[in-house]
């Protein structure tokens, strides 16, 4: 089976190169190459990537964020312009270092190195996530999925709410929470709300009461939410 590959770069230039050395590169297939860190970090939360080549100097997400907010989710290989943090990304386990500007020859190289580690992964089970990160204001908040009873949509924001009563608002959308969320555990009950289903108190008619909050369910979702509940 091949790599689920990502390239996320501040530069177009650099994201186009690398997406066509993946592109031509047996075992690999190139999944999302992107400028937008925020995107790959989430595809990776979902377990959506195997391997990503990552650049150290964004403005929004350094490399090293990254792969401390990541941790062992996926493979990393770095690419930089600049060889002064070789050593610290090796503190990361990386499975190589390249410096730009990068010929093939040398990326062939590092996805040989590459193999050594993937037979070793493999044989690893695959760990739930139990936690996401969300963007709030210029924060990364780290939230367990445990703690989170509904997800409200309120316009341009959303606003998820969680069992110590806190409100951690985000730019973020529902369709995104939506693929972020794993979907055995929570559900979208609404244009306006998704919902923990680990967290429902009861459910009276086409309302949820989660933790005292009335959550109703839309007349587009009522079949399928009750489906999910006879089989519960």
């Amino acid at each position: 089976m091949p790599l689920r590959t990502a390239v996320v770069d501040d530069e177009p230039l650099a994201v186009e190169l690398l997406s066509d050395y993946v592109n031509k590169t047996e075992g690999l297939l190139l999944a999302e190459a992107t400028t937008d860190v925020y995107k790959v970090l989430k595809m990776v939360q979902h377990n959506e990537i195997d391997l990503v080549f990552l650049d150290i100097q964004m403005p929004e997400l350094t490399g090293f964020q990254f792969m401390k907010i990541t941790g062992n989710k996926c493979r990393v290989i770095i690419t930089t312009a600049y060889n002064e943090y070789a050593l610290e990304g090796y503190e990361f386990n990386v499975v190589d270092y390249l410096l730009k500007p990068i010929s093939y020859e040398r990326f062939l190289k590092a996805i040989y190195k590459l193999g050594q580690v993937v037979v070793a992964a493999e044989i690893k089970p695959v760990q739930k996530p139990d936690h996401i990160f969300i963007k709030s204001e210029y924060k990364l908040i780290r939230i367990n999925l445990a703690d989170i009873l509904y997800i409200e949509s309120l316009r341009d924001y959303i606003a998820i709410h969680t069992i110590a009563k806190q409100k951690i608002m985000s730019l973020e959308s529902l369709r995104n929470m939506e693929t972020i969320l794993p979907q055995d555990e929570f559900t979208r009950v609404h244009k306006s709300y998704i919902i923990s289903m680990h967290k429902i108190s009861f459910v009276e008619k086409n309302r949820i009461v989660i933790n005292n909050e009335y959550i109703p369910i839309g007349e587009s979702y009522q079949e399928k939410f009750f489906s999910i509940i006879n089989k519960a």
